[in-house]
């Protein structure tokens, strides 16, 4: 797991996504030739699968730590991520690898990107109302305090915060900040919960066509350390420990 996130939750993981504006041209040759250039460089990378959805996926087979890479080709989109990495910049080698092939295999170019984001994840292990624990966590002080702590509120049912940012004067980068529950009325009427992740996502995204843009692997570097700058001096402090603070609290 990595050493700089993945103690702060029970899994880390590192995702980036490039949408497309026009679809792939998902041909066996093309596709397999793809494919292969990437496993020649992640030897491990050699299980490939065809989703219900019709998507691609290559990937590897998780090790006893949790540790996985994957690469998915979609319609419109090209995925791919590194669960529980033992250090952070292999995340970043593998985005290398994948987005200076991507646009020789695959034929792309800047007028077909419509924009690249870099998405942290942090899972915490809870048995429990997820969104009971968020509006605790966050909600207990301030003008919204009042909804939650109402003597009518028998349970809160949604409390998913989901921020957003800029942080370019253009607002072609932008910053959005997910906590997401997965706990369902079903369990909180029934009081019978399964242990679930409650998850937070950082999400690093940058647009193409308001200016001269750099290379895909320049903008993949450049989200990748806004990122990290991101998880360790905001997101991590201020969203993840406090809610693992919290989990460790209840009984």
């Amino acid at each position: 797991m990595s050493l700089a996130f993945g103690a702060h939750c029970d899994d880390f993981h590192i995702a980036t996504r490039l949408f497309l504006k026009l679809d792939l041209t998902m041909e066996r040759e093309t596709v397999l030739h793809f494919f292969d250039s990437v496993k020649r460089e992640f030897p491990t990378m050699r299980k490939l699968r065809r989703r219900e959805d019709t998507s691609l996926v290559l990937e590897e087979d998780e090790d006893d730590h949790g540790e996985r890479r994957w690469l998915r080709l979609d319609e419109a989109a090209i995925r791919f991520g590194h669960h529980n990495p033992s250090q952070l910049n292999q995340a970043e080698q593998l985005g290398q690898v994948v987005l200076k092939m991507a646009p020789y295999h695959l034929t792309l170019g800047e007028l077909d990107y419509d924009h690249l984001e870099v998405v942290l994840g942090f899972d915490l292990e809870y048995r429990g109302n997820h969104d009971q624990l968020v509006a605790d966590t966050f909600f207990t002080d301030g003008p919204l305090a009042g909804l939650f702590n109402h003597h009518s509120v028998l349970h809160s049912i949604d409390a998913q915060p989901f921020l957003g940012a800029a942080v370019t004067e253009s607002c072609d980068t932008q910053v959005y900040i997910e906590v997401k529950s997965r706990t369902s009325t079903y369990e909180v009427r029934t009081a019978q919960y399964e242990s679930q992740p409650l998850s937070v996502f950082l999400t690093l995204r940058r647009y193409w066509g308001f200016s001269q843009m750099d290379s895909l692997t320049d903008v993949h570097r450049e989200l990748n350390e806004r990122a990290f700058d991101w998880a360790a001096e905001r997101v991590v402090p201020l969203v993840v420990n406090p809610l693992a603070q919290a989990i460790a609290s209840r009984p």
